[in-house]
């Protein structure tokens, strides 16, 4: 097929134009689909910095029926810890370093049942028998903190959500039902993460984040694009040549 564009010859076949559309319109897609990705990330990092400006959610008065309508809302709380039945949180990566989330079950005055408070991270030791101390004493209390979810890993493997029969307690994922049946009491099905302020924790550097950010789908967005646009470059290039 010839024809002329802007004064310059062309000559290109059906398939190579076919072949050229197909491809040319998928990395368009994948270009678009990742501005897309970006702007959604962009909206649930408002929405999560929404939450931690909202006013307090009091736990001793008000009852959690949509946890994620909540999630990353401050909460205050006032109860008692469970010291004697700790768990520690295994593979928790923070500043390149492995080590575990210290979960202390807190008894919600006023209710029958406890919340874990995740009172931060502390690092591995030389030999994994050889478990941190964290023990504190124990008193009635008042708490604040970041509602949140309970950790995520990316592949879940069979029997990681049973704990160790030892306290403190290892597990791998936090699984509420599971760790109610090895405490004897319900807990909630959220964490509160403590407060960076607040005594008796680790180190804690909450933050709000989404696994990858709105920068980064911009990035691929722009790759995607570039491709699209050197394969155009390419195309024109093999079809105003002069055959030898």
């Amino acid at each position: 097929m010839k024809f002329t564009l802007f004064n310059r010859p062309f000559q290109v076949t059906w398939l190579g134009l076919t072949v050229y559309l197909i491809l040319v319109s998928l990395l368009c897609s994948l270009g678009f689909w990742q501005l897309n990705r970006a702007e959604q990330k962009k909206q649930i990092l408002q929405q999560q910095q929404a939450a931690i400006d909202a006013e307090s959610i009091d736990l001793n008065r008000q009852t959690i029926v949509d946890e994620e309508a909540v999630r990353y809302r401050k909460v205050v709380v006032k109860g008692y810890y469970d010291v004697a039945h700790q768990f520690l949180v295994d593979n928790q990566i923070v500043d390149g370093k492995n080590g575990y989330f210290v979960f202390t079950p807190l008894f919600v005055d006023g209710a029958d049942d406890a919340v874990l408070v995740n009172r931060g991270w502390i690092p591995l030791g030389k030999d994994r028998k050889d478990l941190p101390n964290v023990d504190f004493k124990s008193n009635a209390t008042q708490i604040m903190g970041r509602l949140n979810h309970f950790p995520s890993v990316g592949i879940k493997l069979k029997g990681a959500e049973i704990p160790t029969d030892t306290w403190p307690s290892v597990v791998q994922v936090v699984d509420a039902n599971v760790l109610s049946e090895r405490l004897g009491y319900p807990i909630r099905t959220y964490q509160i993460e403590l407060d960076a302020t607040a005594p008796e924790g680790y180190k804690r550097e909450w933050k709000i984040n989404v696994p990858i950010p709105p920068e980064k789908h911009l990035a691929y967005a722009v790759q995607w694009f570039a491709l699209a646009l050197t394969l155009t470059a390419l195309f024109i290039w093999m079809s105003t040549r002069k055959k030898q």
